[in-house]
Parts: C-alpha cells; structure tokens; sequence
C-alpha cells in the first residue's frame, strides 16, 4: 500500500509542467516587461506570454501565440522613455507602460528606435540579454 502511494506522488509530480520568467526592468521595479513561458505538464506545448507592467497603474499579460517556444528571441527596441518596439522574426509589435498596451504593426517599421536587449531562450530557459553599455552610479 505505501508502495503504491509513493508511486502515485510521484506519477503526480511528473505531470507537473514548468514556467519560465525573463524580466526587463524598465524604470526600476514599477516598470517592466516580461517575458513567460509555461507548460501545463511535461511534454505539452508551451503557452508564452508578454506582461506589461506599470505598479500598482496597471498589468496586462498579452499572448503570444506566434511565438516559436524552442527558438524564442524578441529584440527590444527604445523609442522614447516608456515606448518599445518589439520583433521576432516577421512580427512587429509596439508595446508601452504608460497604459500597459500592446499592438502588432501588419508592416516592419521604418525606424524601430535603439536596441536595447533581447529575450532569448538559452540553455533551456529564457533569459533577457541587455544591450545597453552599463552606467555608472550617479551618472545618466
């Protein structure tokens, strides 16, 4: 009997899927993008998800149901402060705290601004690489 409890945990566990985080801080805490993947079991698909965030304003998570989950890399461009240009592969999307929306362009801009990083999945998570040169404290 206790055999089979044992077994039965961990069939339980097994069936438990998985969920990745990559975040990019935008203004410090309040502000941010993040990228989520999630897996409801072990070998289902994965359901990848941007969160737009501006504390405690506002929350949106955003499907990306496009989105390639084994090849995941969206390069993420500044236009003005609070305002990015997103792109994977063909799709392009605006995305911006102030309201925490999220648009698809239907054609590539024509100057999609600085990039600033990219979230990419690496080594079996997915991670956000920034692009930016670091500054030095009480410097801009």
């Amino acid at each position: 009997m206790r055999i089979g409890l044992i077994l039965l945990s961990i069939l339980a566990l097994a069936g438990c899927g998985d969920t990745q985080h990559a975040a990019y801080l935008v203004a410090g805490p309040q502000h941010s993008l993040t990228l989520t993947r999630q897996q409801a079991f072990i070998g289902s698909e994965w359901d990848t998800e941007l969160i737009v965030a501006r504390f405690p304003e506002c929350q949106r998570r955003y499907p990306m149901k496009e989105m390639a989950t084994d090849a995941v890399k969206i390069d993420v461009y500044r236009t003005e402060p609070g305002v990015f240009i997103l792109n994977s592969g063909k799709r392009w999307y605006v995305t911006e705290t102030r309201s925490c929306r999220l648009e698809q362009f239907k054609d590539a801009p024509p100057a999609p601004g600085d990039l600033i990083g990219r979230f990419q999945f690496r080594d079996g998570t997915i991670e956000y690489k920034s692009l930016e040169a670091p500054t030095s404290a009480g410097k801009p």
